[in-house]
């Protein structure tokens, strides 16, 4: 349950431009304190690194950074494009917020620029004897900095934009989605059965944009709300598509003043987010598996992977417990229910539907059906709803009565549970 503001600085800093500007930054001031404080410097220590040492290591370091991080932006664009093609352009995202790739690009253009205004002040005579020595040490650390940032950068090229560690990314993004979901029933509020349950006298509020809700700031809601005769009730939620003439909420006893305010604490989005919104990485996880299945890719190795993915995705329903301790009073606020059966459908009926033809794959998907369903209760009427749908998408395209039969009895397991 976080403010719109947490959302924003969450958000600006997994971007690229963030980091890389941070580390210059740092760059840029690790040059300037050497001017700081040279004048705590010791003077038997004045004379004890040479004229050109200093000059001729910040002339190496500026020239061979600026080579890496151009070579550097080429592979993240490759891997980017790479994990685009191959995987789904909805996971790209995920690849680009690499915490490693961001961290090894500022370390190279944060150490370029150490470098240049070095050697600036330098050639300016600012530093002195007493400067030249800190600005060296300075100087060391920042290698042993590079050093590690480039070889965290080598062992991780191995993996960037691949199949799998992408897929890492998009089940690691739904798990938390999923987990934080679960943690907040109803985002925190209080819960709305169904859209029969909103009082007739409750004034409908209507987006001025079209898009996707990415993220919804409770903690401003519950602010409008704060009077006992108040109540919010939420239509639109993360991940729903909305228009001017489809409501975002309604609300009792809150006057049209507050319109803005209340439309404010919705974020509308042309691509729906992977935060407040598990749904979407349910279905981005499922996209892999299609794109894997289609003809031109013909990997189904790929799609019995993320059957596997799903179903880890979906035993935290049982594992994670709602969070009893409320910050925030969100009490009037009314959200509905995340459903198992969406997940399920988002999950399954896509590899389902496009592995049909495939016997390895309906094998295993009937035998996660089967592990769901004995995992829980609460799985059971979904997996076996699934299981059915499968076995009929895999009889009208399997040729061969053995492998029918066989999906028949993997069914049927699924069915006595």
């Amino acid at each position: 349950m976080t403010a719109r503001w947490q959302w924003i600085i969450r958000k600006i800093g997994k971007r690229l431009w963030f980091r890389a500007s941070l580390f210059s930054l740092l760059g840029v001031v690790s040059a300037l304190l050497a001017l700081a404080f040279k004048d705590y410097v010791p003077d038997s220590l004045a004379n004890s690194v040479g004229a050109d040492a200093v000059d001729k290591i910040l002339s190496i370091l500026a020239t061979s950074m600026l080579t890496v991080t151009t070579f550097s932006l080429s592979i993240m664009v490759a891997a980017y494009s790479a994990a685009t093609s191959t995987v789904t352009p909805r996971a790209t995202p995920l690849v680009i917020e690499d915490s490693i790739t961001q961290n090894a690009l500022g370390t190279f253009i944060g150490s370029f620029l150490f470098s240049l205004v070095g050697i600036v002040a330098l050639s300016t005579g600012a530093y002195g004897s007493k400067g030249r020595v800190l600005l060296f040490l300075v100087t060391l650390v920042v290698i042993v900095l590079i050093v590690i940032a480039l070889l965290r950068w080598v062992d991780h090229l191995a993996q960037l934009g691949r199949v799998g560690e992408t897929s890492d990314r998009v089940e690691n993004a739904t798990c938390n989605a999923l987990v934080e979901r679960l943690r907040l029933p109803n985002l925190g509020g209080s819960r709305l059965a169904s859209a029969e349950a909103i009082p007739r006298e409750a004034r409908r509020i209507y987006p001025q944009q079209i898009g996707y809700v990415q993220h919804i700031d409770l903690p401003a809601l519950a602010e409008l709300s704060q009077n006992e005769n108040c109540a919010i009730y939420l239509i639109a939620v993360p991940g729903s598509f909305i228009a001017p003439g489809e409501a975002l909420a309604a609300v009792v006893g809150i006057d049209e003043d507050s319109d803005e305010r209340l439309r404010g604490a919705f974020t509308i989005g042309t691509r729906r987010s992977y935060q407040q919104d598990p749904r979407f990485g349910a279905a981005v996880l499922a996209e892999i598996a299609s794109r894997a299945l289609s003809p031109a890719v013909n990997d189904p190795g790929t799609a019995i992977d993320i059957l596997g993915r799903s179903v880890r995705v979906l035993a935290l329903w049982t594992q994670t417990e709602a969070d009893a301790k409320r910050v925030i009073d969100c009490s009037r606020i009314h959200a509905p229910d995340l459903s198992l059966a969406d997940l399920f459908d988002d999950l399954f009926t896509p590899v389902a539907r496009d592995g049909a033809a495939l016997i390895e794959v309906c094998i295993r998907l009937q035998k996660a059906l089967l592990t769901l369903a004995l995992l829980d209760p609460c799985y059971r009427a979904d997996a076996q709803r699934h299981s059915c749908l499968a076995l009929k998408r895999a009889e009208a395209v399997l040729t061969l009565e053995e492998d029918k039969q066989r999906l028949r009895e993997l069914s049927a397991e699924v069915l006595a549970v």
